[in-house]
């Protein structure tokens, strides 16, 4: 994986993700073959802030309601938990 802008797909913005930033830490959508390294490079280069510690979590697919015999489920996806250093923000994930 090498376009840093493949690896971060986008700001995860809840309620729960609002509350961390008060303890400098930010969560995003990234590509599921993501490394931490990977994810720690392409946060640092794109929002140009030193990245202290990276979590990732792998999320699995929930169970959709349909109409009809079958039932579908969702993407499965990756989220990464960001903490800057204090002091620094990140201003496109507060949106």
């Amino acid at each position: 994986m090498k376009e840093l802008t493949a690896v971060i797909r986008r700001p995860i913005v809840t309620e729960r993700s609002t509350a961390l930033k008060a303890f400098n830490k930010y969560v995003f959508e990234v590509h599921p073959e993501a490394t931490k390294p990977e994810i720690r490079q392409a946060v640092e280069t794109l929002f140009r802030v030193q990245v202290k510690t990276v979590r990732t979590i792998s999320v699995r697919g929930k169970l959709t309601r349909r109409m009809g015999k079958n039932p579908g489920y969702t993407s499965h996806w990756k989220k990464a938990i960001v903490r800057v250093a204090p002091g620094q923000e990140i201003k496109a994930a507060q949106e």
